[in-house]
């Protein structure tokens, strides 16, 4: 107990201010128990406003990146104001188009990185096809 109690400190159990009459739910005590909530806000919603000028600057297919934009103010308009809620709303859907419109973006670099390759790999075809000598036995051969 003299751990628990520096020198000086009473060892029994005080109560702070008040009337003690005992813990709610002990026998003699009051039998009502009363419950507190508390809403813990965490950190507030990303808007994802950069992500989104990305989008509207360099990939920006079916206007999804103004669309993105848009929804991305709206939500910090929100954040602003205080309306959380609100805020979460638009920040989820300014997100789901940034995905798309980044989706759509590299679907179309990729065709377009195959396209090159095709074109480039059938051009050489052509290339060779016409350098080629008609007379299909090479007489400079010095075996």
């Amino acid at each position: 107990m003299a751990m628990m109690n520096p020198s000086g400190y009473p060892g029994e159990v005080v109560p702070l201010q008040g009337r003690y009459d005992g813990f709610s739910g002990q026998p003699g005590g009051p039998a009502v128990v009363q419950y507190t909530t508390v809403n813990i806000s965490s950190e507030p919603p990303k808007d994802h406003i950069i992500w989104s000028l990305c989008c509207f600057v360099y990939a920006n297919p079916l206007c999804l990146g103004l669309a993105a934009l848009i929804f991305s103010i709206k939500a910090r308009d929100r954040k602003v104001a205080g309306d959380l809620e609100g805020a979460r709303h638009y920040a989820s859907t300014a997100r789901c188009l940034n995905i798309w419109a980044t989706v759509l973006f590299s679907i179309a670099i990729l065709i377009v990185m195959i396209v090159i390759i095709v074109v480039a790999v059938q051009v050489q075809t052509v290339y060779r096809s016409i350098n080629r000598p008609s007379n299909p036995y090479n007489f400079n051969y010095r075996g």
